[in-house]
């Protein structure tokens, strides 16, 4: 019986650190899909969870807002 998403699947916790770490950087979402050479919706959906992002498109994000890529998939104090 399929559930409800919860916030401690890998991509929504992606998506939530991805967030943090581009308001971090003070950069716009579009800002970031330059950075990443990504379309802007696309950063935009991925932030809400809603794309099934690939390892390489992360690796691109986690490059442009100067973050490990583990750090984005880690659950940050209190989460």
């Amino acid at each position: 019986m399929p559930t409800k998403r919860s916030h401690s699947t890998a991509r929504l916790l992606f998506a939530s650190n991805l967030r943090r770490a581009r308001l971090q950087c003070r950069l716009s979402q579009e800002g970031l899909a330059e950075l990443s050479e990504l379309h802007r919706t696309y950063v935009g959906s991925v932030e809400r969870g809603e794309r099934n992002v690939s390892i390489d498109n992360m690796e691109r994000l986690a490059k442009a807002v100067g973050w490990e890529l583990r750090d984005l998939l880690s659950p940050m104090d209190g989460e």
